[in-house]
């Protein structure tokens, strides 16, 4: 497991560009690799304000979109042009402005494609499963991003419920979330922990209690965010609003 380091930006702006610039350069290094990159995304505001970022940098256009693929730890399962959709916020703020493959966006089933909750977590674990490395019926991301929720929540993995501490099956659907809408897709805790790089992108002062948790050592079923840990890096991007329990000796003041 890897130590976490959290980097501090003054205001949501400053951090979605930031980690904006940041996803720019990594996919750069990466896609000169000429591999398939994996990256999984996150919803909500803040995950759709670093794509817009993204999308508009100036070097955005530079890289070869059609080795990277984009994946969701978690999915509403709503019709597909329902505004609670991450994988509709990811293509309107990102995927489609920079031509991302069709073929590259592996976005979960929705209730519009005609089949069942149950049908479409095993739809999404069987092309988790195309992708699968060294034994394992998932591919390693090198990116995984996530937000945090007031709860402490990842992905739709919600403190004290069964879902978090499931680690024999790649994909769950989640039934009754606590927070709307009631039926998810979500990831696991092992896939996500199977990825290089976790970054964590947290803004507001709701979220600084969860956050003060999960860097105290919380853990995991009762604040899921604790336990995600990338096996290369994982950094934690917040606002000055969400860091305003972050332990001063955790902030690393030059990543």
């Amino acid at each position: 497991m890897t130590d976490r380091r959290v980097v501090v930006l003054p205001d949501k702006t400053r951090l979605a560009e930031n980690v904006a610039n940041r996803f720019v350069g990594r996919l750069a290094q990466l896609t000169q690799q000429a591999r398939p990159v994996h990256v999984s995304l996150t919803g909500g505001s803040m995950g759709s304000a670093v794509l817009s970022a993204t999308a508009e940098h100036g070097w955005a256009s530079n890289i070869d979109w059609s080795l990277v693929h984009f994946w969701w730890s978690d999915e509403r399962f709503v019709p597909h042009d329902d505004a609670e959709r991450n994988a509709g916020q990811a293509r309107a703020a990102l995927l489609d402005r920079v031509g991302v493959p069709a073929e590259n966006v592996h976005e979960p089933a929705a209730t519009d494609d005609g089949i069942t909750l149950d049908e479409a977590a095993d739809a999404y674990a069987a092309e988790l499963a195309r992708f699968g490395v060294d034994g394992r019926p998932w591919p390693v991301f090198d990116i995984c991003f996530l937000g945090v929720g007031p709860d402490g929540h990842i992905a739709s993995l919600f403190p004290d419920r069964g879902e978090v501490l499931v680690t024999d099956r790649a994909v769950l659907a989640v039934r009754e979330s606590p927070k709307p809408p009631p039926e998810r897709i979500t990831f696991t805790l092992p896939v996500i922990n199977a990825s290089a790089d976790i970054w964590m992108v947290v803004a507001g002062a709701d979220k600084a209690s969860a956050l003060g948790l999960m860097l105290a050592g919380a853990g995991h079923p009762s604040v899921p965010a604790a336990g995600a840990e990338g096996t290369a890096d994982t950094v934690v991007f917040v606002d000055e609003d969400a860091a305003a329990d972050v332990p001063e000796d955790l902030i690393d003041p030059d990543y």
